[in-house]
């Protein structure tokens, strides 16, 4: 422990010992000078310090480490904040079946922070319902909506980003997406202009989530040319708008995303931001955008550490979703979020999605209390094993319908049917020619209805419940154990958010005086939940 400088002031200025210590730490908006008298650590306020190693007076004490203030509002990226309006550099990432709901956007976007409409699965008519109640509440309200990649149903995204346009939504968050589609480069190239003074002005933004490398980069890279060159032969863009193309990434922000509930690659946070800011860095570099690229991070944010170590890694945000899916603003059933909230770091399972179900893409999902998982990877085993349906063995077709569809198999099918009459007709086109995808369509049926029994709270399907989840909730749960956090009805999503922004805030305190060589107990960098009255004194407005 080196000496820095040495302090002067009156003894009363000082005070010794780790509990004035901690609550020094905890005064994030306080600056913290580590002075020790006597043999002891203590604070001191005010008074005088002279920089370096030799003391200016006999009555001077050394200064062992010295921590500035530091706002929640500065831990990510200033100019993201400013471009899109914030106060905090949080997000609330979306969750399928308006799971992330009208109601946690609109918390979050009065509290200064983002929230995204969870769109996916739902209907465009409940969709502009949604926006419809954002565009009401407060003009200039923040908030965004979700576009996912649909490689089975190109029309829903395109149905979409029609809707989006026709509403003047200008912020949509793009998950899933395996490569680029006309639909989502038509809605970044719209509204695209250029000022007099030769500036490219753009009215849509995308914030995109990826997982891997070759996907931010076609992301952070401007639209390709022949999509572009194909959009206008349609008549769906403007020439200026092709012209301009190649001025604008089709994504400037996009979220780095680790090991999410969900959709995910289960990619460790730490490699992973790292490698997505080096790619910013060299894409930036190679195209000269007039804004810089930047890159926030997702997947495990579940603690003021987490948040904390994302911020010190250079993220520009921080984007927190299976946390919020057990707040009681979420879109789904109270026994989910109990279930939730009874939730270990290793009460989860990957298990294949329903939406790239042939492609044998994976989502993660809550394991505890459900045989969702199981009985999902039984059916995508059946799928690679059989031709169709009929060629499944007599046992195997009478437990899927005892036990999985509780219904003959033919009325599965019958009601899929339907439902794709109405939502897609080449599909049932398809079925009727391939067997082996009428078998895959069936099966979709029970990945398509077990999110939504759990959204329902069906209490007769509880064990069928798809229910999104990733490690971070485990995470939270063990950090808000004994606090007003730990029950769901406690679990308010800007009181999650406030938290974890404060906290975060502590933590990187504390590991600067650590960096300075001086001693941190546990007691003194230790963060609880802590309520309203606390965390809202350093988040302006947030806890209004």
């Amino acid at each position: 422990m080196g000496i820095i400088g040495w302090w002067e002031g009156p003894p009363e200025r000082w005070q010794g010992g780790e509990a004035a210590l901690a609550e020094a730490m905890r005064t994030i908006d306080r600056p913290l000078t580590v002075v020790e008298r006597e043999g002891q650590l203590g604070v001191a306020q005010g008074g005088t310090v002279t920089w370096g190693s030799q003391a200016p007076g006999a009555g001077a004490s050394p200064v062992h480490g010295l921590v500035p203030p530091l706002a929640p509002a500065d831990l990510g990226d200033r100019s993201f904040l400013a471009d899109l309006g914030l106060r905090f550099p949080y997000l609330g990432g979306s969750m399928a079946h308006g799971i992330s709901s009208p109601a946690m956007a609109e918390a979050l976007g009065r509290a200064g922070m983002l929230g995204f409409i969870g769109a996916a699965g739902q209907s465009p008519d409940w969709v502009e319902q949604a926006i419809d109640r954002l565009q009401r509440a407060s003009p200039g309200l923040p908030f965004g909506v979700n576009l996912i990649h649909s490689p089975n149903e190109p029309h829903l995204e395109e149905a979409l980003v029609d809707l989006f346009l026709r509403r003047g939504v200008g912020l949509v968050e793009a998950s899933a997406f395996l490569t680029m589609t006309p639909a989502l480069v038509r809605y970044r190239l719209q509204g695209l202009r250029q000022t007099p003074d030769g500036r490219v002005i753009a009215t849509t933004r995308i914030v995109a989530k990826a997982s891997r490398v070759e996907v931010a980069t076609k992301f952070l890279s401007p639209p390709p040319e022949k999509m572009v060159a194909d959009l206008l032969g349609r008549g769906l863009v403007t020439p200026e708008q092709a012209r301009l193309a190649s001025s604008l990434p089709v994504a400037q922000d996009i979220t780095a995303e680790a090991d999410s509930g969900g959709h995910t690659d289960n990619r460790p946070a730490v490699c992973l931001l790292p490698t997505f800011l080096a790619l910013r860095d060299r894409l930036q570099a190679q195209f000269r955008y007039p804004i810089p690229l930047r890159v926030g991070l997702g997947g495990g944010i579940a603690t003021p550490a987490a948040a904390a170590a994302a911020f010190a890694m250079g993220a520009a945000w921080v984007m927190v979703g299976s946390v919020h899916q057990a707040c009681v603003e979420s879109g789904t059933s109270e026994a989910v979020r109990t279930m939730l909230a009874q939730a270990g770091q290793a009460d989860i399972a990957m298990a294949p999605a329903g939406d790239m179900f042939e492609m044998g893409v994976n989502v993660q999902v809550l394991k505890r209390g459900t045989m969702f998982a199981m009985r999902a990877k039984k059916l995508y085993e059946l799928y690679t094993a059989y031709r169709c349906l009929d060629d499944l063995p007599a046992a195997e077709r009478d437990s899927l319908e005892k036990t999985i569809f509780k219904a003959p198999l033919a009325k599965i099918w019958e009601d899929t049917r339907a439902y794709f009459a109405r939502r897609d007709p080449s599909q049932i086109e398809r079925a009727e020619r391939d067997p082996r995808h009428l078998m895959a369509l069936v099966f979709r049926w029970y990945l398509g209805q077990s999110p939504k029994w759990a959204i329902a709270g069906d209490p007769g399907r509880t064990v069928d419940y798809q229910i999104w989840c990733g490690p971070a909730m485990g995470a939270f749960n063990e950090w808000a154990k004994g606090s007003h956090l730990e029950a769901p009805a406690g679990r308010r999503v800007v009181e999650v958010a406030g938290n974890l922004l404060y906290g975060a805030a502590v933590v990187l305190r504390a590991s600067l005086l650590r960096a300075q060589g001086v001693p941190v107990p546990p007691a003194m960098a230790e963060v609880r939940p802590v309520p309203a009255s606390v965390w809202g004194r350093y988040l302006p407005g947030a806890a209004a």
